[in-house]
């Protein structure tokens, strides 16, 4: 491991026996007389410093502001300070600001080789960590979206460009099953923040309620129940990635506090008075179409407007099926390794059904009927009687009077069952809203949510 030692001083005599004794002991030292000189060895010409070694009080400015710019754009550094007069803020400061130590000069030289010792060892195994994160999440490359259709080329030729470039909000489109999860994640980890967090919330699957507090946070005794301090999403996803899914979920009066927060990077947690700043990359995606809801008044028009800075819109898998040629093996393989399986061979018939099947459950369900069929295979022959692909989607839906009968295969998503299962009961009660909530064991509030929800026109609400 190249051990690089940035020293900023403009005492030339004091930075010149620095540089030379270091050089000495087996450091590549490379030495600045000024801050701004330093910020360009650091952006520009992309220097890797294990440590930094700066005066405190420079020509063009103080030590630790440029610290606290410079932070996150050299995450692996450890950083030491060396001043002619001291004092207990700067101390605290540095040290708050993450600095490894802060040192009055004259200096002891035998003390700074201990400091620098002991530095190295702890930006070493913080590099290790870097190293060692970065090797586990290659495996969310652009190239991770899998296909050779023309639709998943233009999807992987927009995210190489994405994972380039430092965008603040960004909405992925597309069906329930189509991979908008691998899609957030290949974008988190193969860019600029793979080494912040990245936090994920299904915003269909909290109440509002809480839904509210896991975002924002809240202080004891915000609301009943609170009994201590909670760091919200926005939060805890600080210098990383919020991943919203289901956004088009989210109630509107919700929307317009998110609104606030992306637009003057600060969260209020329930029950404070304090603004707290946050540095965080809004990923939003709905299987329902943002742009039409903002149009209809249900999803509101300046929050979209202000996550569309980007669009990545994932195809359906029925009109990508040439895909299914790397899909298919892709998915094979991976539960041939989780059961021990050894299933090679794919017969034409199998690639005949997969390939004439419409997918209404997208990859999602594709995945499902290959963990099925590798599970229940018996050798190297893929099952075809384990496919059971049977009709489409919409044929499998079956009525009598008084039961629905709903394929459970993954071949309907959540979201279509739920739209088929009140509109039928809408049908059944000639649209009274009152008596289909009666009969589905519901509310007329609720029901008439869901039909704003799945726009059922020519219900009277």
């Amino acid at each position: 491991m190249i051990k690089t030692l940035l020293i900023i001083e403009d005492e030339k005599l004091l930075g010149s026996e620095l540089s030379r004794h270091y050089r000495q002991m087996g450091w590549e030292v490379i030495l600045t007389t000024t801050l701004n000189e330093a910020k360009e060895l650091l952006m520009s010409k992309a220097i890797e410093p294990l440590l930094i070694l700066s005066d405190m009080n420079l020509p063009d400015g103080n030590a630790l502001d440029f610290m606290e710019k410079m932070k996150k754009q050299v995450s692996i550094a450890e950083w030491l300070f060396l001043t002619g007069y001291g004092s207990v803020p700067d101390s605290v400061r540095a040290l708050r600001l993450g600095a490894y130590d802060f040192l009055e000069k004259p200096c002891d030289l035998d003390r700074l080789d201990l400091l620098i010792t002991s530095a190295t060892r702890s930006a070493g195994m913080r590099r290790r960590v870097i190293d060692q994160t970065k090797q586990g999440h290659r495996r969310y490359s652009p190239e991770a979206f899998v296909g050779h259709s023309s639709q998943a080329h233009a999807v992987r030729q927009l995210l190489g460009k994405l994972t380039q470039v430092p965008f603040s909000a960004l909405i992925i489109g597309g069906e329930t099953g189509t991979g908008k999860g691998l899609i957030a994640r290949i974008l988190h980890y193969g860019g600029s923040r793979a080494a912040q967090p990245m936090i994920e919330v299904n915003c269909a699957a909290l109440p509002r309620e809480l839904l509210e507090s896991e975002l924002f946070g809240h202080e004891a005794g915000a609301f009943t129940g609170a009994t201590g301090r909670h760091r919200g999403l926005l939060e805890q996803a600080d210098g990383g990635t919020l991943f919203m899914d289901e956004l088009g979920e989210m109630p509107l009066e919700l929307q317009a506090k998110l609104l606030k927060v992306i637009e003057d990077h600060k969260v209020r947690r329930l029950g404070s008075e304090k603004e707290i700043g946050v540095d965080v990359q809004i990923i939003a995606a709905s299987n329902r179409d943002l742009e039409s809801m903002a149009q209809a008044g249900t999803f509101r028009a300046d929050l979209y407007h202000r996550l569309n800075v980007f669009r990545v819109n994932l195809p359906p898998l029925r009109e990508a099926v040439d895909d299914l040629d790397e899909l298919v093996p892709l998915f094979v393989a991976e539960y041939n390794a989780k059961a021990g399986r050894h299933v090679k061979n794919i017969s034409s018939e199998a690639w005949q059904q997969l390939k004439a099947h419409d997918w209404r459950g997208n990859v999602r369900e594709l995945r499902n009927v290959i963990e099925r069929c590798v599970l229940f295979a018996d050798g190297a022959e893929f099952p075809v009687q384990w496919l059971q692909l049977g009709k489409p989607a919409e044929n499998l839906v079956t009525v009598d009077t008084t039961h629905l009968h709903l394929p459970l295969d993954g071949s309907m998503a959540l979201d279509d069952m739920d739209k088929y299962i009140i509109k039928t009961a809408l049908d059944r009660a000639d649209n009274n809203l009152m008596a289909a909530a009666r009969a589905l064991g519901t509310t007329r509030e609720t029901l008439r949510y869901r039909v704003k929800k799945y726009q059922l026109n020519g219900i009277d609400v």
